[in-house]
């Protein structure tokens, strides 16, 4: 095995505390002790991230974007000061950097900025200069240097990016968990750990609600071809391979079942059925930044129609409201929500050459007497908005039905 340079990210709970600070320091070493080169990216320490949002939260309930940025930037510079400082203690060098230190410039959207180059020169010369690299996650720097950060998940845009970036061999992504599985196994105690899945199934899994990764991460992984290894921080076992093509692609109808409860249904009630009605609804939502999810339209026999969509429950508060203003202006009924909604999907790539999947998922629900509310598909997913009490069920059992226990 000659040498390789290999990203490596760490999780939130892999750097929750001390003793696992320690337990990365030993695993980067024993990879360096193989002679590899290695650039770390590291997440705050467990729930650093949630906690300060609190804190924001606690001084002022619309805090500024720039400023929240400042303040959540300062997670990872603990962790990745704290990692070097426990691999100095192994007897190894390393050197730790902000993402603004490594050249990691991008737009100016605060709290969800994207990445417009790396300007990587840094991180080379201290691995010339025979040093562990370790980079914060989740965060850059704009033109006109204010820090920004990458959104929810963004350290593995971070370690994704720079494994393109550095031409890497390899790019690991350390979690909580073994690998990816077909199903959450806090869900299905069934359910298995899959050796390999395909950028474009692994990027739905995250559209719909899989935390294992950022939807974003995958996209550009895809796009640049980084083959992406998630295995667990406390085992050394190897964990899913996410490529460009699996080879038993085909055969494969469903890969895995993923559940969202992180969704609120809001209804337009009495819809005037006249063109132009739905454009100006979401135009006006857009045009405020609510990212609106699934969307179904009913149509009544009296020219009235109802108009459900689904969105994440953090922005539901903001939804309501410009929502009821839309509903007045165009002289619709009631608004309506339901918070008590969760979203269960079936993902495979399989399925674009399977007919009857639909019909077979469908079945799976009526059996169990699960009302569909709404249905949304794409070329490799199937998604149904459903009560949260029959979640669980749902899950389980179509998990069953497809044969992803075996």
């Amino acid at each position: 095995m000659g040498k390789k340079l290999i990203v490596q990210k760490f999780g939130g709970s892999s750097v929750a505390n001390v003793e696992r600070i320690q337990n990365v320091a030993k695993r980067v070493v024993s990879y360096r002790k193989k002679k590899h080169d290695l650039v770390v990216v590291v997440s705050a320490l467990g729930d650093t991230t949630d906690e300060l949002i609190e804190l924001a939260a606690k001084i002022n309930q619309h805090p500024a974007e720039r400023e929240m940025d400042m303040l959540l930037s300062t997670g990872e510079q603990i962790s990745v000061a704290l990692l070097a400082m426990a691999i100095h203690k192994l007897g190894f060098e390393a050197i730790s950097f902000t993402g603004a230190q490594v050249g990691i410039i991008t737009d100016s959207s605060h709290t969800r900025a994207r990445i417009i180059k790396i300007n990587a020169d840094k991180i080379k010369e201290a691995i010339k200069n025979g040093k562990i690299v370790i980079v914060a996650g989740f965060q850059g720097v704009t033109l006109n240097q204010d820090i920004t950060t990458l959104g929810r998940g963004g350290s593995d845009l971070t370690a994704v990016a720079l494994a393109k970036e550095l031409k890497a061999d390899e790019c690991e992504i350390y979690t909580d968990v073994k690998g990816i599985y077909t199903t959450d196994p806090r869900i299905e105690p069934n359910a298995k750990k899959i050796d390999e899945i395909t950028y474009d199934e692994m990027l739905e899994m995250a559209s719909l609600g899989a935390q294992v990764m950022q939807g974003r991460s995958i996209e550009v992984a895809k796009k640049f071809d980084v083959p992406i290894h998630v295995r667990s921080s406390f085992e050394k076992d190897t964990g899913t391979m996410i490529i460009k093509e699996v080879k038993k692609m085909e055969e494969v109808v469903v890969s895995a079942i993923t559940l969202n409860r992180g969704e609120s249904k809001i209804t337009i009630c009495d819809v005037p059925d006249h063109p132009g009605v739905a454009a100006k609804i979401f135009k006006e939502l857009a045009g405020n930044g609510v990212s609106v999810d699934m969307i179904v339209q009913n149509v009544g026999h009296l020219r009235q129609t109802d108009i459900s969509f689904t969105v994440n429950k953090t922005a539901s508060p903001k939804t309501l409201k410009i929502t009821k203003k839309v509903a007045k202006k165009i002289g619709a009924g009631q608004v309506l929500e339901d918070a008590d909604i969760a979203r269960v999907s079936i993902v495979g790539v399989g399925m674009k050459s399977h007919p009857g999947v639909a019909a077979k998922m469908f079945e799976v629900l009526a059996i169990n007497k699960i009302n569909i509310e709404m249905i949304s598909t794409s070329d490799i997913s199937i998604s149904c908005i459903i009560q949260k009490r029959f979640a669980e069920t749902a899950v389980k059992s179509l998990h069953d039905k497809f044969g992803l226990g075996k």
